[in-house]
């Protein structure tokens, strides 16, 4: 059976057509519309799934200066920084829930998805059925089921993703990656990764809900989403859910995307095979620790292994720290001189044989790659970027790879398409599955309670199983409110 064409398929193949048919004749685009132009049937219809925020630099960036079409705009709630979208973009429609935008807006072709971590997946996953191309905020997911089943998804769909990761199209990594391919610094054995997150509230009290307090422009049942149903609770909208399972995916879903991502990039990595944690303790009363399970803790540390790769020739041990918790400073970088990032706040350390390469944050901050040789060697990538394009086109080149077409080059040169972003989502959620299986509490014969799965992790990746605990699965995917069920 012959498969149905997209509608900006059929505009594309309109506009190819008639350019054939008429190639005597035709009159330049730029001379009928300026230099620039695109014409309203060459333009992408796009839509965004959370208007403010983050979600309002995505939207502007997608629309590339104005180049394409915002259909419409999806929030629950449009009198935060969302309104300043609607004045950017008055002309697109506006909804409350991304299901009826996506049933009603037939013409639409690809969307942003920037709501907190609980939504992406289902978000996506209604999208995607409905052959939209599909930019996500990292984390892609909440969890590592979903991340696979995006994954899986997009290939089957044959649609254009991109994780909002927009470091990983930052030049610079290319330096990095030379440095790696190179072997200037030997074998790689060890990688450390650290963050000043978070830098929200966690490791806390869950707030009482208050369902009086709630503003009246807040859809709080639609801003729940596949969460537990419960009463508004003040102080989790618009930012500081992050620090609550129930809702995100505390620092490492924050920013892992963007530091686990330069080591995962460019060395190759696969599935993690384990995973060990420990986290930070908040003693309110003498000997007892606070538990509170329902949230991230105020810090932690991570232990993930990998199997040698094409990239790394031998195994790696990747430790992961946040809460300001930081690796000691190598004695090959000068001690008045940062590692990582400005403060040594945020960093990666990727250890070899022969010395060591430091970058920053990957995010929008500067990247600042500095390799350190052991016999006093060095070089330093620029302090201040080149970067013409906001978020180094990260979300222009995922619409150029949308009007390419699925498998494109356009597409194939994606930076964070979900054949990568997929896997790297899980990689860094592995980490949230060893703190939530730490704080695994039962009874013992005594009746004490007692911490049970303090203990190395045994990780089946390519079954997304935990092989020698079997209570810590449950962490894999979620439980979902009905009918929010994927």
């Amino acid at each position: 059976m012959k498969k149905k064409k997209s509608t900006s398929e059929a505009r594309r193949e309109f506009i190819k057509n008639g350019l054939v048919l008429s190639a005597i004749t035709i009159v330049p685009r730029h001379v009928l519309g300026g230099v620039g132009f695109t014409a309203p049937s060459d333009q992408l219809n796009i839509a965004a799934i959370g208007a403010g925020g983050k979600g309002a630099s995505d939207i502007r960036n997608a629309s590339v200066n104005g180049r394409e079409r915002i259909s419409a705009l999806c929030d629950v709630d449009f009198s935060g920084t969302a309104s300043e979208t609607i004045k950017r973009f008055p002309k697109a429609k506006l909804y409350a829930d991304f299901r009826e935008m996506l049933d009603k807006e037939k013409d639409l072709d690809a969307v942003t998805i920037s709501t907190p971590d609980h939504v992406h997946g289902s978000a996506a996953v209604y999208a995607m059925e409905r052959g939209k191309h599909v930019y996500v905020q990292k984390p892609i997911t909440h969890n590592i089921r979903e991340a696979r089943m995006l994954t899986e998804m997009a290939r089957k769909q044959q649609v254009v993703t991109q994780m909002g990761n927009q470091g990983g199209s930052n030049p610079l990594l290319q330096l990095v990656q030379k440095w790696v391919d190179s072997g200037v610094i030997g074998k790689i054995s060890k990688v450390q990764v650290w963050t000043n997150r978070p830098v929200w509230p966690q490791g806390i009290q869950m707030p009482s809900p208050d369902p009086a307090s709630k503003p009246s422009a807040l859809n709080w049942d639609l801003w729940l989403g596949p969460a537990p149903l419960k009463p508004y609770t003040p102080n989790l909208h618009p930012f500081n859910w992050r620090g609550w399972w129930d809702y995100g995916t505390g620092a490492l879903g924050d920013v892992g995307c963007h530091l686990i991502d330069i080591p995962f990039r460019t060395l190759g990595l696969k599935y993690p095979k384990d995973a060990e944690c420990s986290i930070g303790s908040v003693y309110s009363q003498m000997w007892v620790p606070d538990y509170l399970p329902e949230g991230c803790p105020p810090s932690s540390m991570i232990t993930l292994h990998f199997g040698a790769t094409e990239k790394s020739k031998s195994p790696i041990e990747l430790t992961w720290s946040d809460g300001g918790i930081r690796p000691p400073h190598p004695e090959i970088i000068p001690a008045n001189s940062d590692i990582g990032g400005p403060g040594s706040q945020n960093g990666v350390l990727m250890i070899g044989e022969k010395g060591i390469i430091s970058t920053n944050i990957n995010d929008s901050s500067p990247l600042t790659p500095k390799l350190y040789l052991n016999d006093g060697t060095t070089e330093f990538g620029p302090e201040v970027e080149p970067n013409d394009e906001p978020e180094y086109g990260h979300q222009r080149m995922w619409v150029d790879a949308c009007k390419a077409g699925f498998n494109s080059s356009e597409h194939k040169a994606l930076t964070s398409s979900f054949d990568y972003a997929g896997p790297m989502t899980e990689t860094v959620l592995m980490g949230n599955l060893a703190i939530r299986s730490y704080l695994l509490q039962r009874e013992d014969v005594n009746g004490r309670s007692e911490f049970y799965a303090r203990k190395k992790l045994l990780w089946d990746g390519e079954n997304m199983r935990i092989t020698n605990l079997e209570e810590a699965n449950q962490f894999v995917g979620r439980i979902y409110r009905s009918g929010w069920e994927l």
